[in-house]
């Protein structure tokens, strides 16, 4: 296995190699031409982000600034929505679903560095994938651990630290992230004005 293999693998590795390193910032200098670009330049943006992502289906909307480790770890259905200052570190994959709502300032991560000081300082890492089911929504400021999977039609209340799995249809949140209620059809909205 390469470097980058170990790494999506699970299992403890040296993270400090230069094929992860050219693959970072590989990542970041797209990130970067992205971030810059007027969000009227809408098919330019759309182009780079089909480039950096490994799989991510039309329609689309990412709003700058965004960022991520590799982009070739992350694959995102179609309908998606992920708002300012979105962060997504895919050392393993994160796999979004289709409608997805992100709110601002929310960081997906999957690295998991090790306790031990020299562990750490060598470069010693693992990561563990992180899942989004379909219709879900992510409130603003939220942070995802890895190894989570937050079950299809779960919404995320803002602020929360997601540390473990969220079943489907559930109203969830604050740090650690509890499941509060399920969503009923009593919470659809009646009384929309045109």
């Amino acid at each position: 296995m390469d470097s980058l293999e170990l790494m999506r693998s699970g299992c403890w590795h040296n993270g400090f190699t230069n094929e992860i390193f050219e693959a970072l910032i590989r990542a970041e200098e797209l990130c970067f031409q992205y971030n810059s670009l007027s969000p009227r330049q809408r098919d330019s943006r759309h182009d780079i982000m089909r480039g950096l992502i490994g799989k991510i289906e039309k329609p689309f909307d990412i709003h700058s600034p965004f960022h991520c480790d590799f982009g070739t770890n992350i694959s995102i259905g179609p309908n998606f929505v992920g708002n300012y200052n979105l962060t997504i570190l895919d050392e393993a994959q994160v796999t979004i679903g289709s409608n997805v709502f992100i709110g601002p300032n929310v960081g997906i991560y999957t690295v998991i560095h090790a306790l031990d000081h020299r562990q750490r300082n060598e470069g010693i890492m693992r990561s563990k994938p992180v899942t989004i089911g379909d219709n879900v929504w992510i409130g603003a400021g939220v942070t995802i651990l890895p190894g989570v999977t937050i079950g299809e039609r779960a919404v995320i209340g803002a602020g929360s630290v997601v540390t473990h799995d969220i079943p489907a249809g559930v109203l969830a949140f604050g740090n650690p992230c509890k499941v509060v209620r399920d969503i009923t059809d009593s919470d659809t909205v009646s009384d929309i004005k045109e």
